[in-house]
């Protein structure tokens, strides 16, 4: 494989030339005669490093323009996740919905903007271009306090672990998404057959369309995707708007016991963490990405209203009948069931793009190295894209449940990859500037922001699994 990933998970080869500017200090202690000599020493590094803008070193083959990259960041953050609002919103109640998803989507930007601006810094003192997920978090934690320092070497694979959980819990709930929306057509049209068989049967097809190594050759499928995602988006939005819109019968603030599982779920639909660096990495003007009215802000913006408006007009049109996604709902008629079919088709031309970070982060990091010098490497390199999409059945097979799934794999992962990392990895980059009051606050706001995402992780994990157990004792009862 190329140095150089679009992706944005594997590091790039490449020589640091510029060592860890803090590696001499271990204390934020205010510096006496005794250490001047690290200060000077520190002084020349940091002048170096602001005469390095990693932006203007970077060589992009085929860069993005502004409106390439917005759209991109749309696409990324469009899938099922947004589905799922209208029940997020009646596990929250629509007042407490529109506000917290406001709130979870300024926190999610936020902590996207600390990540590119750590980034960015990290790249400066090391005179590099541009450094993935995992690399960022291991220089930050290099040049952090000395507790944190001792975690850098662990840092890159703990991003990674996360990393491939969320991607391959994305791919878990395709598969749950799939089986369902074809299980709903033929019952449709009184053919009863198991939503198991039905995720049995594209197995195969699935772990065929994973055994395309080059990305150029799954566009295709990409734009196939999109085109029909965008017709069946409109398609729902058509049934949303025949029913009647109301707010009788409708919580305005739902069951705390259930708000867990919608901040579970908004986390899983908003986050696009695993596509905000590599398109700011490949952009033409990537100081345009960050900016106040920059590419992230906007398609933010954007995302955010999306969702809301989906969770809100879903959730008020439907109500307490709303299912796990809002695709479901839309009734029998040609025209829906049409809709479901597409949707299903969509999902399944997306599998291989979204499987692709977790088996770039399992193979090319992990595995491949151990088998350099086999000649059957190319046999175990489709052995490993076997087993992967083997998990991701399995997993959708015995709990075949694509609402559970979603908040799990929200709270589980993109609590820490979204919030806690982000905040983490700024207080280990700036951790010696942090002087004064300024500094204090800035402490206090990165410590509220990992108590938050830990807690999501907690509460939002602890809560999804209560229910997938309590789903399953209810359907054994219902079956006994």
């Amino acid at each position: 494989m190329s140095g150089r990933k679009n992706l944005g998970f594997i590091e790039d080869a490449r020589t640091d030339s510029y060592s860890s500017f803090s590696a001499a200090i271990n204390s934020r202690e205010i510096l006496t005669p005794t250490n001047n000599a690290y200060e000077l020493k520190d002084l020349r590094k940091s002048q170096e490093a602001d005469d390095y803008d990693p932006f203007n070193h970077r060589e992009i083959e085929h860069p993005t323009t502004n409106g390439e990259t917005l759209l991109h960041l749309l696409k990324g953050s469009l899938g099922t996740g947004i589905l799922a609002m209208p029940l997020a919103f009646k596990h929250s109640g629509y007042l407490l919905g529109l506000i917290s998803t406001a709130f979870i989507g300024f926190l999610c930007t936020y902590s996207i903007h600390l990540l590119l601006k750590c980034e960015y810094e990290m790249c400066k003192r090391r005179k590099v271009p541009s450094m993935t997920y995992p690399r960022t978090a291991e220089c930050a934690l290099q040049d952090g306090p000395a507790a944190f320092q001792k975690m850098a070497p662990y840092a890159p694979h703990i991003v990674n672990m996360f990393l491939i959980i969320y991607q391959m819990g994305i791919c878990t709930v395709y598969i749950v998404f799939i089986g369902d929306n074809i299980h709903i057509v033929l019952e449709g049209n009184n053919l009863e057959f198991d939503t198991r068989w039905i995720m049995l049967i594209f197995l195969l097809p699935l772990i065929f369309i994973n055994y395309v190594r080059n990305l150029k050759l799954l566009a295709p499928l990409s734009i196939l995707a999109n085109c029909i995602t965008l017709i069946s988006f409109g398609l729902i939005l058509y049934y949303m708007i025949k029913q009647d819109i109301t707010l009788e019968n409708r919580n305005v603030f739902g069951n705390y016991l259930e708000y867990p599982l919608f901040f579970g779920t908004v986390l899983f639909a908003l986050e696009a963490i695993g596509v905000i660096m590599p398109l700011e990495n490949e952009m033409k003007s990537p100081e345009s990405f960050n900016g106040p009215c920059g590419v992230l802000n906007i398609g933010m913006f954007i995302i955010v209203s999306l969702y809301i408006g989906m969770g809100l007009f879903g959730y008020l049109a439907f109500g307490s009948e709303v299912p796990g996604s809002i695709s479901y709902n839309i009734g029998n008629e040609i025209p829906a069931q049409v809709c479901k079919i597409m949707l299903a088709v969509a999902i399944y031309s997306s599998h291989a793009l979204q499987l692709y970070p977790a088996i770039d982060i399992v193979w090319t990091q992990y595995l491949r190295p151990l088998f350099d010098k086999s000649p059957n490497q190319i046999f175990y390199e489709y052995a490993t894209r076997t087993l992967l999409v083997s998990i991701c059945f399995c997993l959708a097979v015995a709990i075949p449940y694509v609402d559970l799934f979603i908040s799990l794999f929200g709270a589980l992962s993109l609590s820490m990859l979204g919030l806690a990392f982000p905040a983490i990895i700024d207080l280990s980059t700036n951790w010696y500037s942090l002087v004064g009051t300024r500094g204090v606050l800035i402490i206090i706001k990165s410590c509220c922001i990992i108590l938050f995402a830990i807690l999501g992780l907690i509460v939002g994990t602890s809560t999804s699994l209560e229910n997938i157990v309590k789903k399953f004792a209810d359907d054994a009862n219902s079956t006994g």
